[in-house]
């Protein structure tokens, strides 16, 4: 099926109020679980992920449904082999089966944790006991998803020895560990990155307020809107100059289609150059 979008005069002004970000909503929140204190999340993402996340921290009982999220299966994973003394059946739904998880269970079991596979290989349902996990060295590849590389990092400072996390190959999607880290910064976690090797000492998370920034993602589209017009002023809400994600990186590609981005207050403009099609 194929749909034609046109608009009757190419020039557009609105307003728009983005979603949060699902990334750092969901980051947060395992920050929060592992912190000691409790802070103030404002701006909380309510994607189905950060719904699931969110709704898995509270629950109290045996068995946990993370939903058909790869981000919220694999940060609770990691969350909740550390958890001393608490036996959980983590599951979500069939989707979750197609999504890998091998390589995150075999570093967490190196680093001492207690996981059995129910669904039979390395598929869900798993039974997670946690334990008091002494952390150390471990090295996993780089082309996996970052999301066992953040999944890992967020538990370390909790560790008792640490975490020592040795990346082989090449890293794919870069940003988002890069995002993990700024954000566990912020939270008085100090670490260092050198060459393929990403060291975090035994710490403790300090609790501080924390306002979502919205998602650069869905901000994205909006570019291409602009960069399709003839004229256009159009304000998305929410978007911080000095972004945590990396898809904020738009900016500078749509320069080249004559997309001028301006920030104020929290908020960015978006203006088509005039004469771009001369360029």
């Amino acid at each position: 099926m194929n749909y034609k979008i046109s608009h009757p005069t190419k020039i557009i002004e609105c307003e728009i109020n983005l979603p949060a970000s699902k990334s750092i909503s969901n980051r947060l929140l395992i920050i929060q679980a592992l912190s000691k204190d409790n802070f103030r999340i404002n701006n909380l993402s309510n994607s189905d992920d950060t719904i699931y996340l969110k709704e898995a921290l509270k629950n109290k009982s045996r068995n946990i449904n993370s939903g058909a999220g790869g981000t919220t299966f694999r940060f609770l994973l990691s969350y909740l082999a550390t958890k001393t003394g608490e036996e959980v059946i983590l599951n979500g739904t069939n989707r979750i089966k197609e999504r890998p998880i091998k390589e995150l269970i075999n570093v967490l079991r190196t680093l001492g944790a207690d996981i059995d596979c129910l669904g039979g290989g390395y598929l869900p349902p798993l039974r997670i006991k946690g334990k008091n996990i002494i952390g150390g060295k471990v090295s996993i590849d780089g082309d996996i998803s970052s999301q066992f590389i953040s999944s890992l990092l967020m538990i370390a400072p909790t560790l008792k020895e640490g975490l020592r996390l040795k990346i082989k190959g090449k890293i794919v999607s870069k940003s988002y560990i890069q995002m993990t880290l700024k954000i566990m910064k912020e939270y008085g976690i100090t670490y260092s990155w050198k060459g393929n090797v990403i060291k975090i000492s035994p710490q403790k998370y300090l609790p501080k307020k924390f306002d979502v920034e919205s998602d650069w993602s869905a901000a994205s589209f909006w570019f291409e809107i602009a960069a399709l017009s003839d004229k256009c002023r159009i304000i998305l809400n929410g978007i911080y100059e000095n972004s945590l994600q990396g898809d904020s990186n738009v900016i500078n590609l749509f320069s080249y289609l004559g997309v001028i981005a301006d920030f104020r207050d929290n908020s960015v403009i978006l203006r088509k150059e005039e004469d771009v099609n001369n360029i």
